[in-house]
């Protein structure tokens, strides 16, 4: 199974999802994605595997969702993924893809919702 991040070191969140993948006996491949932002072809496809609007990947917390009157209810999807593109800071993070799926990492612990080892030993866990 390939498993891809796209991380951020300096986010609590994202260090918390990619230590759940590891405790899952998953080293995933890590983008941080501040130093190699996704393409726009990818951003769209992360958004779709995800199941999500690309508004939805806006991080909404960060001071230039605001300042770039992104918060405004007629902010188009195309509008979402160039201020990505043009703002890598404004993806939220971490994202997790996996094998035709994606899942936005808030909280960390939704990372294994797309991870089969994971929830084998998260059932086991629970038992």
């Amino acid at each position: 199974m390939s498993v891809t991040i796209y991380h951020n070191p300096k986010c609590v969140t994202s260090r918390k999802a990619l230590g759940l993948l590891r405790d899952a006996g998953i080293e995933p491949k890590i983008i941080e994605y501040l130093k190699d932002p996704p393409s726009k072809t990818k951003l769209t496809e992360l958004a779709r595997l995800a199941g999500l609007k690309p508004r939805a990947l806006l991080r909404k917390k960060e001071k230039l969702y605001k300042e770039l009157g992104l918060d405004a209810p007629d902010v188009t999807d195309a509008q979402a993924i160039e201020a990505m593109l043009a703002h890598p800071v404004l993806i939220e993070r971490p994202i997790v893809e996996t094998d035709g799926k994606a899942v936005l990492g808030r909280p960390p612990e939704r990372v294994e919702d797309i991870l089969p080892a994971a929830k084998s030993s998260k059932s086991s866990k629970q038992k």
